[in-house]
């Protein structure tokens, strides 16, 4: 494992294996010798707000034994149209592992390619690998093995996070269901890009529920029905329903997913002892309500602590 760039190209070995170093690290926090990163300086480029990543990050670095410098992308000349690949060829000289957090998803991939050094996804407008990570981490820390339970994501089914957990479906076996507005659930294409081996459909048009089978056990499925979605689900789910970037689009954006929040009345419907899980930040009133938020803050900010935990896990991996 050389980067992170991608769910989809881990493989289920490597995954465990975060997984597992991330449960050390947050055992032994303040107590662990462990320091790979001893002597190294990594580099974050932003390009994006952030509150979690940036911290969780900075503080993960240093506490694995390294220094570390923000670089707003901004502030430094990919702002002015350098390429990408020489922003990458010179810092993979000069520090030794970096951290990005863009818009394009063959950004991220283009650096680790010229760079030559150790390349995280912090974010890009089609992955965010290291969130759906801490959650999966964060779910079997409560619940035991996600193989095999019901994941409800409700909301922007075609978001950054969303795409995650299905590639995260696929490699772990478990039944995750979208419940979006037909526009918002994940595309075909990529479903069956990443080895769906049974395809069926009831329903037309708007109505249609799709479901997507897989050799492992997993399944996918993408349904505008809300409440059927989360009946007997182990862990509801959402994100912000207007990204960074998508701005623009927000007056369409909130009145077409007004019916895709988490409150009480949905939480009644899922398992008695149903998780729920929000990746932050949480826009009361939208996605979810506050009621349910403060009911469910501590598994909330459990999830948002262990984004340092698995990040910690991730570097240390690739420079084991």
């Amino acid at each position: 494992m050389k980067h992170l760039l991608s769910l989809e190209k881990l493989s289920r070995g490597d995954i465990d294996a975060i997984l597992q170093s991330a449960a050390s690290f947050k055992q032994q926090r303040g107590r662990d010798p462990r320091q790979p990163l001893a002597g190294q300086t990594w580099a974050m480029i932003f390009a994006k707000s952030s509150t979690r990543t940036r911290v969780s990050f900075e503080v993960g670095i240093r506490e694995l034994g390294g220094q570390v410098m923000f670089l707003s992308a901004s502030e430094i000349q990919l702002g002015r149209g350098e390429p990408i690949k020489d922003t990458a060829r010179v810092l993979g000289r000069m520090v030794h592992g970096t951290v990005i957090r863009t818009y394009e998803q063959s950004d991220v991939e283009e650096f680790a390619r010229f760079s030559g050094i150790p390349t995280i996804n912090a974010l890009t407008d089609e992955e965010h690998p290291c969130q759906v990570l801490a959650d999966i981490f964060t779910f079997q820390e409560k619940r035991g093995p996600i193989q095999g339970k019901v994941i409800t994501f409700t909301g922007d089914g075609r978001c950054n996070v969303a795409n995650s957990w299905v590639f995260a479906a696929a490699k772990f076996g478990f039944e995750l269901r979208i419940a979006a507005p037909r526009n918002y659930q994940p595309d075909e294409a990529l479903l069956h890009h990443i080895g769906a081996t049974h395809f069926h459909q009831t329903g037309d048009g708007a109505n249609a529920t799709r479901v997507f089978s897989f050799t492992n056990g997993a399944k996918i499925i993408c349904t505008p029905d809300l409440k059927t979605a989360a009946t007997g689900a182990d862990l509801l789910y959402t994100d912000v329903w207007v990204s960074m970037g998508k701005e623009a689009e927000s007056a369409q954006r909130l009145k077409e997913l007004g019916g895709c929040q988490i409150n009480s009345a949905l939480v009644k419907l899922a398992q008695p002892n149903a998780l729920v899980m929000h990746c932050l930040p949480a826009y009361r009133g939208r996605e979810i309500d506050e009621e349910t938020f403060e009911a469910h803050a501590q598994t909330i900010f459990d999830e948002a602590e262990n984004r340092l935990h698995v990040q910690k896990a991730i570097m240390a991996t690739l420079m084991g």
